[in-house]
């Protein structure tokens, strides 16, 4: 007689790995168990995808956030399969609780995550010196969850109908990959756009719970004592007790991190399909900020000095018919409609929804000037670069670039050589382009980089740059909300299809002569002491910002 904990004699079955009794028909109860698997992988890909969507929307830099979050999280579900070999005598109640702890860990993290953010400050503490505790910690902790589920899984499929390993390997894996694929196109489809990130999180959290509680509860409770039903019910139950608690709370929530990281006079704060928009001040004297996924991209305080030095130097020449890429905020058009001659203004914005507020918004309508309501101004909702490849060519005299930092992985591609090579051919013969490069004196390379792509592209180039007056400075665009040390200068590249322009402002359209030519001219001397030399073009296939 074998005792029920010896090692079993070669070619036997060990007997915690027996027929389970089952409530139901083998094939009934295989088909649950796959079904769990489904919707389990389904949650799990959920949960990766918020790490990496809520870690881009927060440090920025969407390759590094992915390739830290799946790197880590594959990494530990080998960990995780390991581990679980030791739980096979326990499979049931090992996956029971796996999963419940899964559940609160994977429905908590995105709200953690957002909390640590806003209550740590200044992009101090867990997010100073590109370390990402807080992300690698519940990257590793999911990764270790979700790897130790394979191993039980495969326990719990052969306790019902034994089969030889690949079988039950390749009806395992089909069920988890298709689960996975569902989750996939979920979250940006359904979950993110619906409930948002921290809904979402905790919604499929819940869900996690009860699929996983229930299969254990239901198919395999006679694998476990009284005791055992009675601690994972009550852990079940406390799990998705917390989710729900949470998920009452998430909008109180929402509203006192955001207060914490952009200041306590939020005034609007949307979620359209493209961003998040936050609007503060604007009201009692307050000067109007706005925020696009995090990131300052006007300021009331100085926005005139980014916007003057971005598009009265391009404006100088022929200026009929004028493009704005990106711009959604209707500043760069108010600083075009300046200019006697212009006779067409075309903005392509991505997000409808700024547009949308920029026209409705008071404060913000009131600091645009009212441009959207001029009949010249034309809008096109499109991405920039699919609407230059059909664009007509040689149809503008003037180009002007007001696109997120080049540093943002997802702006890169509006900095590439193919995509100035697009806009070099909507140029007229003596067109200009002006492009927002970021700042210099912290980002010599990437400014840089932005002048060589330029060139690369046909263009002939003038480097400069724009610093602050004030102690008031806020360096928009594309400064973190709530970081406190910023660059102290813009830089940008006006450049010319056949020759390369010159440095000049016409001081009767330049309000109350807040830059001047002389100012530009001194920008470009200053920038090109910082020039970094030998780098290579941007491409869309080798970004080098």
């Amino acid at each position: 007689m074998i005792e029920p904990h010896a090692p079993a004699p070669s070619g036997t079955t060990p007997p915690w790995a027996g027929p389970a009794r089952l409530p139901v028909r083998p094939g009934t109860g295989r088909f649950l168990v796959l079904a769990g698997v489904f919707v389990c992988a389904a949650c799990g890909l959920v949960y990766e995808l918020e790490l990496v969507a809520l870690a881009s929307y927060l440090i920025g830099d969407s390759v590094t956030q992915a390739s830290v979050v799946l790197s880590v999280m594959v990494f530990a579900m080998g960990i995780g399969s390991l581990a679980a070999k030791r739980l096979r005598r326990l499979a049931a109640a090992g996956f029971g609780a796996i999963e419940a702890l899964l559940a609160l860990v994977g429905g908590c993290s995105a709200m953690a995550l957002y909390a640590a953010f806003a209550w740590t400050g200044d992009w101090g503490g867990i997010w100073a010196g590109g370390s990402r505790t807080l992300l690698v910690a519940f990257s590793l902790t999911i990764g270790l969850l979700i790897g130790a589920e394979v191993p039980l899984l495969m326990e719990l499929i052969q306790r019902i109908r034994r089969q030889d390993a690949g079988g039950a390997v390749a009806d395992l894996f089909a069920a988890d990959y298709v689960g996975a694929l569902v989750g996939g196109l979920a979250f940006p489809f359904l979950l993110l756009p619906l409930l948002g990130q921290l809904t979402g999180a905790l919604i499929t959290g819940a869900v996690n719970a009860v699929v996983g509680g229930a299969l254990v509860l239901g198919l395999f409770r006679r694998d476990l004592s009284c005791r055992a039903r009675w601690l994972l019910l009550l852990a079940n139950v406390a799990v998705l007790g917390v989710l729900a608690t949470a998920a009452v709370h998430v909008d109180d929530f929402e509203r006192a991190a955001r207060q914490e990281v952009y200041g306590r006079d939020v005034r609007v704060a949307l979620h359209t399909h493209v961003q998040e928009i936050v609007l503060t001040g604007g009201t009692e004297g307050r000067p109007l900020d706005l925020f696009l996924d995090g990131r300052l991209r006007a300021s009331g305080r100085d926005e005139h000095r980014y916007h003057e030095a971005l598009v009265h130097p391009a404006m100088n020449g022929p200026h009929a018919r004028v493009l704005i890429l990106g711009g959604g905020d209707g500043l760069a058009a108010r600083e075009v409609l300046r200019h006697p001659g212009v006779r067409r203004v075309d903005v392509v914005e991505l997000d409808a929804g700024l547009v949308e507020l920029a026209c409705s918004d008071p404060a913000l309508s009131a600091l645009n000037g009212h441009a959207y309501g001029d009949a010249r101004v034309h809008v096109v909702t499109a991405d920039a670069f699919g609407w230059l490849r059909g664009a007509p060519r040689a149809a503008y005299d003037v180009v002007i670039s007001d696109l997120p930092d080049p540093g943002i992985t997802d702006s890169t591609k509006l900095y590439s050589q193919e995509f100035y090579g697009l806009a070099r051919g909507v140029l007229t013969p003596a067109g200009r382009l002006a492009v927002h490069a970021g700042p210099v004196a912290t980002r010599p390379r990437a400014f840089w980089t932005v002048d060589t792509t330029l060139r690369a592209a046909g263009l002939h180039t003038s480097p400069y740059a724009v610093t602050g007056h004030t102690n008031d400075f806020t360096a928009g665009p594309d400064r973190p909300a709530g970081r406190t040390r910023a660059p102290h200068d813009w830089g940008f590249v006006l450049a010319g299809r056949e020759v390369r322009p010159g440095l000049r402002v016409d001081a009767g359209v330049v309000r109350a002569r807040t830059l001047t030519g002389e100012e530009l001219r001194e920008g470009a001397r200053v920038v090109e002491g910082t020039r970094v030399r030998g780098l290579e073009a941007s491409t869309l296939v080798h970004p080098r910002y």
